[in-house]
């Protein structure tokens, strides 16, 4: 699929501004070209960055509400979901908080300068979450981060006061989710994913772990 119709697809799907638009175009411009020395993406997924990451990673915005106040954004790497739901956040006027939380020196120094290029107003944490004492947000998400079970591990000890956490899993994260819920007791909504019929979305709403 090409550009235009890739930014066709995404438009379609996300009924975002023309301006928002332009702005998600010169974050693809910086990816580009940051990813040939610090690797944020894979190189098969270069050529389709509006899909297989803006329109991936955008999908959350509608599962979230006008009460939700504070996102953070674990393992945020290149600013997926973090970056592109800022941007989706400000199209719809939301009072929405957003974090990125990477231990990565280097991709630290990218997403500084996707927020400075694109004027957002995004909060940067260069941390290793797993050092960090606690995570205090209404809405937390995860994509391309760690495997389940040791993402619920973080929710369980790091996390107080999340209404929701989102977690994007591909094709295998069904078994993941049966084979967590021996140990934790979840409650959680699984959403089908817009850009893979093999991937989805689950919203977890409660981690306990089982006596």
């Amino acid at each position: 699929m090409d550009i235009k119709r890739q930014i066709d697809t995404f438009s379609r799907y996300s009924k975002v501004s023309r301006e928002t638009i332009k702005k998600l175009i010169h974050y693809e411009k910086i990816l580009i070209e940051a990813n040939k020395s610090l690797n944020l993406v894979g190189n098969s997924t270069i050529s389709q960055i509006w899909t297989r990451h803006f329109l991936d990673s955008s999908q959350v915005i509608d599962f979230i509400d006008k009460n939700d106040k504070i996102l953070v954004d674990i393992g945020s790497g290149a600013g997926f979901p973090g970056i592109v739901l800022a941007i989706l956040a400000d199209d719809r006027k939301m009072d929405l908080k957003v974090s990125l939380i990477e231990k990565s020196k280097k991709k630290n120094i990218f997403l500084t300068e996707v927020i400075k290029k694109l004027n957002l107003d995004v909060a940067q944490i260069c941390q290793n979450i797993f050092d960090m004492k606690k995570i205090t947000a209404d809405v937390v998400v995860a994509r391309a981060f760690k495997p389940l079970p040791i993402i619920l591990e973080l929710i369980h000890n790091k996390v107080i006061n999340s209404k929701k956490f989102f977690v994007f899993l591909g094709k295998t994260g069904k078994k993941e989710l049966d084979l967590a819920s021996k140990k934790w007791d979840i409650k959680y909504k699984l959403r089908m994913s817009k850009t893979s019929i093999d991937s989805f979305i689950v919203e977890i709403n409660t981690v306990k772990e089982k006596i």
